[in-house]
């Protein structure tokens, strides 16, 4: 399947001769998906950076899902990203090396540790976010306020369906 390599922001029709007998939809929907996570990744490691030279990409949403729900348990947090815990603590292990988060115990099991966003990693986070929602706004601009929400709409039923 051809994915869109130009950076043009659409990819090209499904052939039919090489897709008889399949919904064209999906077909579509896997090419599109395709294009905007190829991109999102780009856009990841671009906010990573600019969060800290030394952050790796994925590092990035861990830090989005630490600002927004607070502290949780490394556990928590390698579930709800569908890694493993080696993963992930090797990830939090590099933001805390580089003071974006802190570790602390948990009152409710003395045995397990809660990871928080430190002040300057919230910081750091909230400034390159601003950056990236005034980033959305221009590149949305011609669009329709009630467009963007059912985009938003849609993502989130499709992210609800995909952790199910």
């Amino acid at each position: 399947m051809a994915a869109d390599v130009h950076g043009s922001g659409t990819a090209p029709e499904p052939d039919p001769a090489m897709t008889s007998g399949v919904d064209h939809e999906f077909l579509a929907l896997e090419q599109e998906l395709a294009v905007f996570l190829r991109r999102a990744r780009a856009n990841s490691g671009e906010m990573a950076r600019e969060v800290h030279p030394e952050l790796e990409p994925a590092a990035y949403g861990l830090l989005l899902r630490l600002e927004s729900g607070g502290a949780q348990r490394g556990t928590e947090l390698a579930a709800y990203f569908g890694v493993g815990k080696a993963t992930m603590s090797r990830q939090l292990r590099a933001l805390e090396e580089l003071g974006l988060v802190s570790r602390e115990p948990d009152p409710a099991d003395g045995r397990a540790w809660l990871i928080r966003i430190t002040d300057e990693g919230g910081n750091r986070f909230r400034r390159v976010r601003g950056a990236r929602r005034e980033r959305y706004v221009r590149q949305l601009a011609g669009w329709d306020r009630a467009e963007i929400a059912e985009l938003a709409r849609l993502l989130h039923q499709l992210n609800a369906t995909a952790e199910s």
